[in-house]
């Protein structure tokens, strides 16, 4: 098996909640099995989203205004493959990854200085309702995001029905993402 570098984002803000738990499962089935894994908090970082000003790259860097996406950037740019691991808010992303997801569109832009060497990538996410069909969006939006850039999405792992801290243990969602970790 060949070895990987794997960037896990996070999106939630609670320390220790339960897309967080999914997250460190996931790191640990990954680290069990030779792969080297970073973790990026988003939410406790400061990302402004993009501003569409058509700047990218004019500065040396992917954008032009100076926030946390420079921590963000070198381990894009060694990642080959992205985990993304949050809560589900209003059927999609939180602010804080998503705008962190929307300032690699700089690596798409013609004068880019650096590509992506990512390949693959995988969802993990929960969500307080009942069911399913709470994750249609976010898993639409991540889908569209893994064809747009050309990714292999390697799995998707969505949890319903856990809202407060601590839930996510009374499921065995935490086992499936450490197996998820495993299996790549």
């Amino acid at each position: 098996m060949e070895k990987k570098n794997i960037l896990v984002l996070t999106g939630s803000p609670r320390k220790n909640g339960n897309s967080d738990r999914m997250a460190d499962a996931f790191i640990k089935g990954a680290l069990s099995v030779g792969h080297k894994v970073v973790k990026f908090e988003t939410a406790m970082k400061k990302i402004h989203g993009c501003k569409a000003c058509g700047t990218c790259w004019i500065k040396g860097k992917p954008c032009s205004f100076q926030d946390d996406f420079d921590e963000l950037t070198p381990l894009l740019e060694a990642a080959d493959m992205l985990v993304i691991s949050t809560p589900l808010y209003w059927f999609s992303f939180p602010t804080y990854i998503k705008a962190a997801i929307d300032k690699m569109n700089a690596y798409l832009k013609e004068n880019c200085k650096h590509h992506l060497k990512i390949k693959e990538t995988i969802l993990l996410t929960c969500g307080a309702d009942e069911g399913m069909k709470i994750f249609d969006g976010i898993i639409v939006t991540y889908k569209q995001i893994v064809s747009y850039m050309n990714w292999e999405n390697k799995g998707v792992l969505a949890v319903p029905n856990v809202k407060e801290k601590g839930d996510i243990e009374k499921t065995d969602a935490l086992w499936n993402a450490e197996e998820l970790g495993k299996s790549i």
